[in-house]
């Protein structure tokens, strides 16, 4: 499975590279992430993080296409005293979002889709498809900040170990289910001096069944015109999960970023 992911950030750096080809195009922007953290002795771990955006500019539409991913294996001692690795935590996570652009200066409408599998989350797999109207609240010379709001629909499968159960009291375990939504994104991004940036990302789609809130907030370093270091702390948080799931995930990472 660890090299299932190399492969995929192997194809993602083959992507990128692509499109610096095209660098003519000012039109593309890419922005490449990955990290990765391997220990050995006492305790063994291997963690790598990889993603990749792509933001196309046209005259009346400003596109945005995301890849991301995460693998983590731990070395656990089993009830023999005997150690195996083991797989800890594994998510992908592909978007498309595309913003038509209004004639009232940064407001747009937008269409937005995307689908995550997670075999360790309070679902197993969550698509979610929506539309709605965004515009920017701040806009000053160094700092600016979005927000989006629409109305969606979510399809989501339950984990195949799933301890919940329905109103009739049948287990949900490996189920299907699926509910309007309305979704809601801030985005805000300040530019602290020309070799740092912080950006803070808050992203909340409420539903009947659940209510999933997400966050990131990043600070990035210039180490040259192209590559940053990005330092970042993810939170998740499902409202309504099964007993034996934590409502709450956190993630701290640090990856190396690359743009064209």
């Amino acid at each position: 499975m660890k090299l299932k992911l190399l492969s995929i950030l192997v194809a993602a750096t083959a992507a990128t590279n692509a499109f610096a080809d095209d660098a003519e195009q000012k039109t593309w922007e890419v922005t490449s992430e990955l990290g990765a953290i391997i220990t050995s002795g006492n305790t063994e771990t291997t963690t790598l993080k990889g993603g990749i955006k792509v933001l196309h500019h046209l005259e009346r539409w400003n596109n945005e296409y995301k890849l991301d991913g995460i693998y983590k294996e731990d070395e656990v001692e089993n009830d023999d005293g005997t150690k195996d690795k083991q797989r800890t935590n594994e998510k992908y996570a592909i978007s498309a979002q595309g913003n038509y652009k209004l004639n009232e200066k940064h407001s747009h409408l937008f269409i937005y889709g995307s689908h995550v599998s997670d075999y360790f989350g309070a679902y197993r797999s969550e698509s979610v498809v929506s539309a709605g109207y965004g515009l920017r609240l701040l806009n000053e010379k160094t700092m600016w900040l979005n927000a989006e709001i629409g109305p969606g629909y979510k399809y989501f499968k339950y984990p195949d170990v799933s301890t919940e159960v329905d109103e009739n009291g049948n287990s949900l375990a490996g189920e299907y289910e699926g509910e309007i939504i309305a979704l809601g994104k801030l985005d805000y991004n300040w530019k602290i001096s020309d070799n740092a940036r912080f950006t803070q990302l808050v992203t909340v789609e409420y539903g009947d069944t659940n209510t999933k809130t997400r966050s990131e907030t990043a600070l990035l370093a210039k180490i040259n015109g192209s590559l940053q270091m990005k330092v970042a702390y993810n939170i998740i948080n499902n409202s309504d999960v099964a007993d034996d799931k934590e409502s709450t995930d956190t993630e701290t990472s640090l990856t190396l970023v690359y743009s064209f």
